[in-house]
């Protein structure tokens, strides 16, 4: 009885947590112009887009049910878009620096926040080369949300709770050709170990399974024998002489 209560204190979610095991949040990074830099983001689940309106007040507390799960519907991504409580999450959420120094970020929300996402553009100091980009976009509503990035020249870099920045060589201007690799790119360390919790929730699943198979099995293979031997025990418990020669009934 008490491995179910425990595997439902692991699985079912907080109320104010969303789905982070779902489908990947996902940012793209270019230049733009000389001194620019976009990331657009896009999110994972529209789910996601509900619970996040939720913690920042734009839709109502009323929308999470009991199991912590929402319900998306269109509004609330167009409730989101309007908010200037989802600008300022952006730009708090998703910075760039050059050279140590913060770049003046600018939001611009799609029309159709859920499809297309919301960009931030960056304006920097100076010509872009070589820009550090943070992004913690949810993992304020949980840990385990990733972030998968993008950028110029098959640059890839996986963000979350403990993976929080990595430097992207972008290059000024409209300039093209082979440049070389982020120089610090961040490991897919957090999607590996989303999989492990996944896989020790599945095993200790199967192992509770093995457990409730192996004591039914034990139970059925002891009840005949026991069933036997209380029945040779109330023979033998019986007179030998009574065995032997047992005595008519008296008839009336």
């Amino acid at each position: 009885m008490v491995l179910p209560l425990v595997l439902a204190g692991v699985l079912v979610p907080d109320p104010a947590s969303a789905h982070p095991f779902g489908a990947p949040q996902r940012i793209e990074i270019a230049g733009e112009d000389d001194d620019g830099v976009r990331v657009r983001w896009v999110v994972g689940g529209t789910d996601d887009l509900s619970m996040l309106g939720v913690a920042l007040g734009v839709l109502g507390k009323d929308r999470v049910l009991l199991d912590g799960a929402v319900t998306y519907e269109p509004a609330d991504a167009e409730a989101l878009a309007r908010a200037p409580e989802f600008a300022r999450y952006l730009t708090d959420r998703i910075a760039v620096t050059q050279d140590g120094k913060p770049c003046a970020g600018r939001v611009d929300v799609a029309d159709d926040l859920a499809a297309d996402g919301a960009t931030v553009l960056f304006t920097c100091p100076g010509p872009v080369g070589t820009v550090t980009v943070t992004s913690r976009m949810l993992t304020d509503l949980h840990e385990a949300y990733r972030t998968f990035a993008s950028g110029p020249d098959g640059q890839r870099a996986v963000y979350d709770g403990a993976h929080e920045s990595a430097d992207w060589r972008i290059g000024a201007g409209t300039a093209t050709g082979p440049r070389p690799a982020s120089t610090r790119t961040v490991p897919a360390a957090g999607l590996e170990r989303s999989v492990r919790q996944l896989l020790a929730i599945g095993a200790v699943l199967l192992a509770a399974v093995a457990v409730a198979a192996g004591t039914f099995w034990y139970r059925r293979r002891r009840r005949p024998r026991r069933d036997s031997r209380n029945l040779t025990s109330a023979t033998s418990g019986a007179d030998p002489a009574q065995r032997k020669h047992p005595q008519p009934k008296e008839m009336s």
